[in-house]
């Protein structure tokens, strides 16, 4: 019976183990932590009872991820629950960009920009389906429904800022560029529309849905099923060297490239090894999660039902702060993207005090406190706010990755999103999840599709791993 190894239990790791499982592959996940889950865990840091999440938190990829979609996950706790507003992204004057499950709702809410949000979104929504069997994979490569990915894909070469100008109104093109920005990168670079429109497509298709319970719940369940089709975890196992790993018939890691390179050493192919160690990080994520009496006082009415609200002001306001973060800057007031996961999943709050998850984009490795810089930002559009704050825990860019050593310098991406590694990932190469040495892989998010709970990369990888060892005669 042919073995498997996976270094690390993270979303992507946990759907790389089952892939393998299912086809009779006698799989060992060695995690480093306590617990498993990478981004994904959860915990009641703050108020007894009180969920927070640690990292993601809402899922519009993961829920319509083809590969999560087709394990029955309900069967093993795995519920997903949507908000009555999926994103609201609130205006000074009072005003915002409202995102809603469906097309034509949200384009009724934006006015003159409403067929144009039609014109964008309803196409792409309806073939979505098929659609995600090409982007959840590698671009570069021939794909199963040309036509469709070219309809789509024409768009997503623009800069962000350069797709926010087709629409008109302050309010469509804030809404876009907050989504546009979940990509890290400056929006005036090429393809920094391409994170926003897959999100957006993939929001108007399944939602921005929360995994009820918290997002542990879903590499929960997936530890749950790889434990009925055999399969074995160890927690609080670092692997620092590659002596320490089991001689399996493959080998995959859910690590970033940097810890790859450093376990394997020369082991690893020159060439690799280079692209490895040169492996571009992206900006920070500074982290406060906040126990709120009463929820959040938001001016703007809809931000009361919404899922996920992003304060940065206008477009333009926004498309300033990420090219400071990416030189280096801490802007005054940074992007904060705010998450009320207990609107859609009440059992997280305690009472009338609710989880308040938050994070703001800062530079990579930011040395500085940015709670008063996002309590500020929530202040300005909910005054009140810090007379509601009964506790919070932070996040530093520094305690981040000493969580979770995938995020270094609280890069949460696990990487930057540049042209050459959103297309190629890590090395460029036509397959990104190769290691150049027989029967192993990389399947972290630094490969394609890149970040989120969906667990492509690590499904993607574990194709490969199969397809190994079926010519290698030991599948």
């Amino acid at each position: 019976m042919s073995t498997a190894t996976v270094v690390g239990a993270g979303p992507n790791g946990l759907a790389a183990a089952v892939a393998l499982a299912t086809e009779g592959v006698t799989v060992t996940v060695l995690e480093a932590a306590d617990e498993i889950g990478g981004g994904t865990r959860s915990s009641e840091a703050i108020v007894p009872g009180l969920l927070h999440d640690h990292c993601s938190a809402i899922h519009p990829m993961a829920v319509g991820s083809p590969f999560l979609n087709g394990l029955g996950l309900d069967r093993y706790g795995l519920t997903w629950r949507l908000p009555e507003i999926d994103c609201v992204h609130p205006l000074d004057d009072g005003s915002a960009g409202v995102l809603h499950r469906s097309v034509e709702r949200t384009a009724a809410g934006l006015g003159r920009d409403g067929a144009r949000w039609r014109w964008a979104f309803e196409g792409p929504v309806a073939r979505y389906d098929a659609l995600a069997e090409d982007i959840m994979r590698p671009l570069l490569r021939v794909p199963r429904h040309p036509i469709t990915l070219a309809r789509f894909g024409a768009p997503t070469v623009l800069p962000g800022s350069a797709f926010a100008r087709y629409f008109r109104t302050p309010q469509a093109r804030a809404l876009f560029t907050g989504v546009a920005a979940h990509a890290f990168r400056p929006l005036h670079y090429p393809l920094t529309s391409a994170i926003g429109l897959g999100i957006l497509t993939a929001g108007h298709r399944y939602g921005w849905a929360v995994a009820e319970g918290g997002s542990r719940a879903i590499t929960g369940a997936l530890a749950a099923l790889l434990a009925d089709l055999g399969g074995k975890i160890e927690t609080g196992v670092r692997v620092e060297s590659a002596a320490q790993l089991a001689d399996s018939d493959v080998t995959l890691f859910d690590l970033d490239p940097a810890s790859v390179a450093r376990i394997l050493g020369d082991r690893l192919p020159t060439r690799i090894a280079k692209a490895f160690r040169r492996f571009r990080r992206g900006p920070g994520a500074f982290k406060v999660d906040f126990a709120v009496e009463g929820g959040v006082p938001w001016t703007n009415p809809d931000a009361h039902r919404a899922g996920t609200v992003h304060l940065a002001g206008t477009h333009a306001e926004l498309a300033a702060t990420e090219r400071d973060i990416h030189a280096g800057r801490m802007p005054e007031r940074p992007f904060v993207l705010v998450g009320q996961q207990y609107l859609a999943d009440p059992s997280r709050s305690v009472g009338d005090v609710h989880p308040v998850w938050s994070y703001a984009h800062v530079p990579h490795g930011y040395p500085g406190d940015a709670t008063a810089a996002i309590i500020a930002q929530i202040e300005r559009f909910a005054p009140g706010f810090r007379d509601r704050i009964i506790g919070l825990e932070v996040r530093s860019t520094t305690e981040i990755p000493a969580r979770n050593a995938n995020f270094a310098g609280g890069d949460i991406m696990t990487g930057a999103k540049d042209l050459r590694q959103l297309l190629f990932g890590p090395r460029i190469t036509l397959s990104p999840y190769t290691l150049g040495l027989p029967g192993m892989y990389l399947c972290s998010a630094a490969t394609p599709p890149g970040p989120g709970a969906h667990g492509m990369c690590g499904a993607n990888a574990a194709t490969l791993a199969l397809e190994y060892l079926a010519r290698s005669g030991r599948g």
